[in-house]
């Protein structure tokens, strides 16, 4: 039978629909009509009733990364000196934080330019027209302005191309502002106020501190992910566990001066408790979702937020044997319930 003509139907329905005539499935093409007939746009819808009808057949699948590009300063300093100028004790850096260098902005860098090297640097290695990205968030904890935002500074790489029809923010908050700034694009792009295009997100710091224990922990980068459906690395984000409390463990008092005030011990306290609420909360929403109980054996891999190099294993075994300890604390009271 001929294809009918469906001017006013996606033209992925169409090219489905030449496909089931060809294999004479007239039943699945029955129904398949009905499904197409219900989304599309109709000759009758105004543009609004049109333009919705087309974007919630477009709803993204599989949202995470398709693309990241990484950029370091090029100053470094070698832990190795950094002792020696500091009288610390020889291995102190590299054998007890495991570090090798510390990047660092010399006078004609910052968090702005290092980020607009960044994006250049992926729209142009993935060969993406900055005219498709419709939302770029930012994360950081490096202020350099009390109002004036560093997306509004990346702004310029598309204002040339005419695009400034883009959404988004900073997200100022220590260490959990780029984690905020990645989640708030991926909601974006898995919302009804998607419109089809990618979204970007920055994470940036020039992270100094003064001289003291922390001060080799301190670093500079700039890091930018490109989000979009059907992406290798996809986020479950139904699953997703928060914790947000109040506490005095980091933060920057003083506007006039670049370092922070750091509480180690009630930091690493604050880390604890938030790893096991967000556990918690992980868990019950994964019961809610599958019917079953989560085990942390059904996860392939766990990255933990690390700010030296040596917190990655101490950190890792520690935070592992937690949740085992909670998985296990967490199975003897069922198993206490249903005696």
């Amino acid at each position: 039978h001929p294809l009918p003509s469906f001017s006013y139907i996606n033209p992925a329905f169409n090219s489905l629909l030449a496909l089931i005539i060809n294999n004479n499935n007239n039943n699945l093409c029955v129904t398949l009509l009905i499904v197409a007939h219900s989304l599309a746009p109709s000759p009758f819808d105004s543009s609004d009733q049109a333009e919705k009808k087309l974007l919630s057949c477009k709803m993204a699948k599989n949202v995470g990364i398709l693309a990241m590009e990484i950029y370091f300063p090029p100053t470094c300093v070698q832990q190795e000196a950094l002792e020696v100028h500091d009288g610390a004790s020889k291995g102190k850096y590299t054998i007890g934080l495991g570090q090798d260098c510390m990047a660092f902005c010399t006078d004609v860098e910052d968090v702005i330019s290092m980020s607009l090297t960044a994006v250049n640097s992926l729209l142009e290695k993935y060969g993406v027209d900055p005219k498709q990205v419709g939302r770029l968030e930012v994360g950081s904890e490096t202020v350099i302005d009390k109002s004036k935002s560093i997306k509004t500074f990346l702004m310029q790489i598309f204002e040339k191309c005419g695009n400034t029809d883009i959404e988004g923010v900073d997200s100022t908050n220590a260490c959990y502002g780029g984690t905020a700034a990645l989640f708030n694009c991926v909601n974006w792009v898995e919302s009804s106020s998607w419109d089809g295009r990618y979204g970007l997100v920055v994470c940036t710091d020039s992270a100094v501190y003064a001289e003291g224990p922390a001060r080799p922990t301190g670093g500079a980068a700039a890091i930018v992910m490109l989000i979009g459906p059907d992406a290798p690395i996809v986020f479950e984000s139904k699953y997703r566990g928060s914790h947000m409390a109040h506490a005095y463990d980091f933060y920057k008092p003083n506007l006039a001066s670049e370092y922070p005030v750091v509480d180690g011990k009630l930091s690493q306290t604050c880390y604890l408790m938030a790893l096991d609420a967000c556990y918690k909360h992980f868990c019950a929403k994964y019961e809610k979702f599958e019917g079953k109980q989560f085990s942390i054996s059904d996860a392939e891999y766990f990255v933990f937020h690390s700010p030296y190099n040596k917190v990655v294993c101490l950190s890792s075994d520690f935070s592992l044997s937690y949740l085992l300890f909670a998985s296990f604390v967490k199975l003897v009271k069922l198993v206490n319930i249903f005696k």
